[in-house]
């Protein structure tokens, strides 16, 4: 079974399926050894770590494309890939959705906003027109072929056009073919609430994030609310920020890491996490030491 298939037959089994926000090949091998099902890649986290910027439209495509080839071949669960607005208009879209399943991406979201396209939890974001990202979708599903590709359609249009209008564009962009419908940044619990009263034959996504827009509500919460996906995008870069910070102030401060309040793994556990052993085993085969 191809791994598009694979997510597909998550997310149609019972219960809410969690993704941690990934964005390099390392916190995807941990996110996997950990025993998550699945995984996101954040196009947040990317930008800051492959260019140092903020989630602003400065990612290419090919920067996009570069970064979650790796990452996907480093694994052996689903990943859903951001795929930001496809990068340009229906056409890129199917070069876009094309190159992705060549990599063997699981899934990706794509998203109704103008290109530059801003970070979801961020203000001032402006929008392409509700029949425009409908063409998007149907060149997607078009462009996936029979490869299974799961289209997650996210509409960022309840900040700048209200509840109704976003709850009418996700209706329209599953009408057009998308598997799963993602509303982005609702702001209150009762929009949540709202937004699975209004999709209950319709697989929803949801993402949370620290000290974003959307109530931090837990994977059950959810589950409970009629969320079948749950991603937490910027965790693990969060956490990544916070404990770099404190180590390296630490050992700008002392001039050594040791008595540093961050749990550290030591060599030897970076070597088993990496797989080390695999290699060294591979090179056994057909190098004579």
């Amino acid at each position: 079974m191809n791994k598009a298939n694979e997510l597909r037959e998550l997310i149609n089994s019972a219960g809410i399926k969690i993704g941690p926000g990934i964005y390099d090949c390392l916190g995807a091998k941990i996110a996997e050894k950990l025993g998550f099902k699945l995984v996101f890649t954040s196009g947040f986290g990317i930008s800051g770590s492959t260019l140092g910027k903020p989630d602003y439209g400065l990612l290419t495509a090919t920067e996009m494309l570069y970064t979650v080839g790796r990452i996907v071949r480093s694994i052996s669960i689903p990943l859903i890939a951001d795929a930001d607005t496809g990068y340009g208009n229906p056409l890129n879209v199917i070069r876009t959705v094309s190159d992705f399943v060549q990599l063997g991406i699981a899934g990706l979201i794509l998203e109704d906003q103008q290109w530059p396209k801003k970070c979801g939890h961020m203000d001032g974001k402006r929008l392409i027109s509700k029949s425009e990202h409908v063409e998007k979708i149907r060149a997607a599903v078009e462009a996936r072929a029979e490869s299974g590709l799961v289209i997650i359609a996210r509409t960022d249009a309840l900040a700048p056009l209200g509840l109704d209008q976003a709850i009418e564009r996700g209706r329209a962009y599953f009408e057009a073919g998308a598997d799963v419908i993602f509303i982005e940044a609702p702001q209150t619990l009762k929009e949540l609430k709202a937004i699975a009263q209004a999709f209950t034959d319709v697989p929803l996504f949801a993402n949370m994030v620290e000290g974003g827009k959307t109530p931090f509500l837990s994977a059950q919460e959810l589950e409970e609310l009629g969320f079948k996906l749950v991603a937490f995008p910027l965790s693990g870069l969060f956490a990544a920020t916070a404990a770099m910070m404190t180590c390296l102030t630490y050992l700008k401060n002392h001039g050594t890491t040791e008595g540093v309040s961050v749990e550290m793994v030591d060599f030897k556990e970076y070597e088993k996490l990496i797989d080390l052993d695999q290699i060294k085993k591979t090179e056994s085969e057909y190098i004579d030491n």
